[in-house]
This record gives C-alpha cells, sequence and structure tokens, in this order.
C-alpha cells in the first residue's frame, strides 16, 4: 500500500507542468529577490517599455538566478511590444535574427537582449522532417510564451516596477524542489529543438538539480538528433557548458545521459582510456576553478585540452611507421581537426590557438642553446606552458620539466644561466661513432 502510494506520488510530480492563462504572482516580500543585483540598464529596458504601454519584465535565467541568490551573468527582457516597436524606443538598438527575431539594446557596453511574447504551436512555425523549429517568429501572449519556453524554471517573469514575479507553469516550486522539469512533451519539444538535451545536462550540472524522469527518459533515445543541429549552435552550446564553471559535472552528466558520443568525436574514446580521462579531468577542473573564480576562460586552450590525446595517439602511430617527428604532429593535428570541424564550428581563431599550443608541447624538451630563449617570445608561451603542466600533473610529461621551465620563465638572468648549465650537463653528448660520420663530411682543407 505505501509502495502504491509512493508510485503515486512519483508519477503526479512527474507529469507535464500544469500551463495556466493566469499566472500564479508571488510578490516580494514572498520571493525575496534582491532588486539591487538587476543592473541599470535593465531596469531601464523594462521601465521605458512600460511608460510606452507595454507590458515589459525580466525573464528567463536571470529570474531563476536571483530566486536561487545567484547573480545573473545576463538579462534577457520579455515584452509584447514588436521587435520594430522595440526598437522605435531607444536610440542603440537593433533587431537580429531570422529563426528568432530579437533586439538587442545597448548602453555602453552592456546589452539587454529584448524578445516578443511567442505564439504557442499555432501550426505556422516552420519544421524540417524531424521536427525541429526552423523559424518562430508568430508573436502571441505572454501565457504562450510562457508555454513555448524550454524548462518551468526557465518560465518565470520578473516585473522590476511592482516587484512581483508572475508563474504559469508551477517553476518557482520546482525551484524549491530542485527538479527540472520541460514544459509540454518531451519528446515534442525535444524535437523541436534537440539543443535542449544539451540544456538540461548543463542546468542540471550547473544547479545540482535533479532532472525529472519524464523529461530524462527520451534524451538516449533521441540524442542522434543533436546531429541535424547547425554546428555553430552546438559549438556554442557546449562552450557554454564547459565554461559554466560546472565542466566536470557536465561531462559526467554527458556520458551518463549518453550525450557525449558524436559531441566531440573521440571523446567518448579518450574517457574510456585511464591516462585520457585523468588528463581531461584534471583540466576540466582547473578550467572550473578559473570560471568560479571570475577568471577567464580561452576556449581555445580548452578544447586543445580536450583534443590533446586523439592528436597524441595520432602523432604517435605516425612516428611509431617512420614519420619525423614534427611534420608527422603537424598531419595528426590537422586530422583530428578536420574530424571535428565536421560536428563542431570551432571558429579558425581558436583552432589556430589550439595548434600554437599543440605544437609548443615538443619544442618545452629543448632547453639547450638559444631555444628557450626564443621561447620566452613566443605569443602562446602561457598557454602552452599551463598545458604543460596538466600534462606534467597527469604524469604524462615529466615533473622536473615542468619544474625547470617554471624556474626559467620566473628567474633571473643569472637563474636562468645556472639552468642552461644545468640542463647542458644532462643533455646527451653525441657518441663517438656520430662525431666521425660528422667529420667524414667536412671538406678537405687546402692545400
Amino acid at each position: 500500500m505505501i509502495r502504491r502510494l509512493v508510485d503515486k506520488v512519483q508519477d503526479f510530480l512527474s507529469r507535464s507542468p500544469r500551463l495556466r492563462k493566469t499566472p500564479r504572482r508571488i510578490a516580494a516580500s514572498k520571493h525575496g529577490i534582491d532588486r539591487s543585483l538587476v543592473p541599470r540598464s535593465a531596469l531601464r529596458t523594462c521601465e521605458t517599455l512600460q511608460a510606452a504601454g507595454h507590458h515589459a519584465y525580466l525573464v528567463g535565467g536571470a529570474v531563476r538566478d536571483l530566486l536561487l541568490g545567484i547573480v545573473p551573468k545576463d538579462f534577457d527582457v520579455a515584452t509584447d511590444a514588436t521587435p520594430e516597436q522595440v526598437k522605435s524606443h531607444f536610440r542603440r538598438a537593433i533587431i537580429i535574427g531570422r529563426r528568432f527575431r530579437l533586439v538587442h539594446v545597448m548602453f555602453g557596453s552592456e546589452t539587454i537582449e529584448v524578445s516578443t511574447f511567442r505564439a504557442y504551436d499555432t501550426g505556422e512555425r516552420d519544421t524540417d522532417v524531424h521536427g525541429r523549429v526552423l523559424a518562430d517568429n508568430v508573436f502571441g501572449q505572454q501565457h504562450e510564451d510562457a508555454a513555448r519556453r524550454d524548462f518551468t524554471i526557465n518560465a518565470l517573469y520578473y516585473d522590476p516596477t511592482t516587484g512581483e514575479v508572475l508563474d504559469y507553469t508551477e517553476g518557482v516550486r520546482d525551484i524549491a524542489r530542485r527538479r527540472l522539469r520541460i514544459i509540454g512533451d518531451p519528446q515534442t519539444r525535444y524535437r523541436e529543438d534537440p539543443v535542449r538535451m544539451l540544456r538540461a545536462v548543463r542546468f542540471a550540472a550547473k544547479l545540482g538539480f535533479e532532472i525529472d524522469s519524464a523529461t530524462r527518459a527520451p534524451i538516449a533515445r533521441l540524442a542522434n538528433l543533436i546531429e541535424n543541429v547547425p554546428a555553430a549552435r552546438v559549438f556554442d552550446e557546449m562552450l557554454k557548458l564547459l565554461t559554466s564553471g560546472h565542466a566536470v559535472a557536465c561531462i559526467s552528466r554527458l556520458r551518463a545521459e549518453g550525450l557525449h558520443h558524436g559531441l566531440l568525436p573521440l571523446l567518448d574514446v579518450i574517457l574510456e582510456q585511464a591516462q585520457g580521462e585523468r588528463f581531461v579531468m584534471l583540466a576540466l577542473a582547473r578550467t572550473d576553478e578559473r570560471a568560479r573564480s571570475g577568471k577567464s576562460v580561452a576556449p581555445g586552450f580548452l578544447f586543445a585540452t580536450l583534443l590533446w590525446h586523439s592528436v597524441l595517439a595520432n602523432w604517435n602511430a605516425r612516428v611509431a611507421a617512420g614519420e619525423h617527428k614534427m611534420p608527422a604532429l603537424e598531419a595528426a593535428i590537422d586530422q583530428i581537426l578536420e574530424t571535428q570541424t565536421e560536428k563542431l564550428a570551432i571558429q579558425r581563431r581558436f583552432t589556430s590557438e589550439m595548434r600554437e599550443i599543440w605544437t609548443l608541447q615538443p619544442r618545452f624538451e629543448r632547453r639547450t642553446g638559444q631555444a628557450p630563449f626564443r621561447l620566452l617570445e613566443h605569443l602562446r608561451l602561457r598557454a602552452g606552458y599551463d598545458f604543460l603542466l596538466i600534462r606534467c600533473a597527469a604524469e604524462e610529461a615529466p615533473a622536473d620539466l615542468g619544474e625547470w621551465w617554471t624556474k626559467f620563465i620566473h628567474g633571473s638572468e643569472e637563474e636562468r644561466a645556472a639552468l642552461m648549465q644545468e640542463a647542458s650537463k644532462t643533455h646527451t653528448a653525441p657518441s663517438s661513432s656520430s662525431r666521425r660520420r660528422r667529420s667524414r663530411r667536412r671538406p678537405a682543407a687546402a692545400a
């Protein structure tokens, strides 16, 4: 009897969120949002549109984070004004997008993204054969806009003027229960936009939420639909996922849901190898530390760590087959990047950085002559050096190599000279046979 009761409760909690036409209004005294965390640019956007007779609210992830006590990175606004109307009310505003027309309102270096309430399932949306929405610019009412958003926790509206939160889908309740639920039928919503499966993983990992069983169920079965998404969108979502400050948790979730296959070809193979997994997880952990401390994360460096073992395996195979070391490395890099760009639209500026980081690694092994001093002048020295330290920590490169370069980079002229002398002593001297071979090549002395 108790078991049946538990099953009924779980079934009730897993049902699709109830969609209202009239929202639940939660007063400022109840939800506890700190209005001082909302930037003046976002407030002015809402106030300007409201003064012009429109409805305007902060929406989505910003409201979710404010309710959780997290300072949001971005602030979006939703309104009943059309893009043209929004643009007319601001001096610096541009309409962007074709799939979803939006307005970017600019205040100095800040940009507030403004969307118009979308209609829900009018039958006029342009979709592909798999059900993915290609264009959705049919405008509607606020309750329809809430119903077409992805997850309940992202379908919340905050009116900074009245201080109220408007909740159409029980999103506030799901935040309190730390549960991630999709709005509507999960299979249909994932077919409309397969990237929602990646977003589910990212939100769950970032917020420490549990994915609702009904929301989770179709993911493994529909994972291959991500192959139909434009590579640029997949790259953007993967970048958000890996720079969220919770990359380790995200990768673990991707594997658990079966979503890592195909997103980064060969990454699943890497993670099945003890050495490769250790290296990748160590790199991601350090990336998380940087992101959480507010430091920037270089995408090129991040993808260089993720794909290094693919490059390394290919490089070693080529050298074993008799190719020369550096040409073999260049060829391995070309092959791996070609494989990756078929799935991910990694921008050229990032792949250039990745290539330089990888090709610097064998150069760190040369510690005699002018080679170390020339390396000090390299534009990517710091990135290559940080990459080397991860290799040393993963026991892939000798620990003393990383220690030597740490001392050399930060040392004085006298300390560098001592390090060079130490390196020259450990450098293997040419054998007598090689000296004899070189001597035979010398031209005969003039008579």
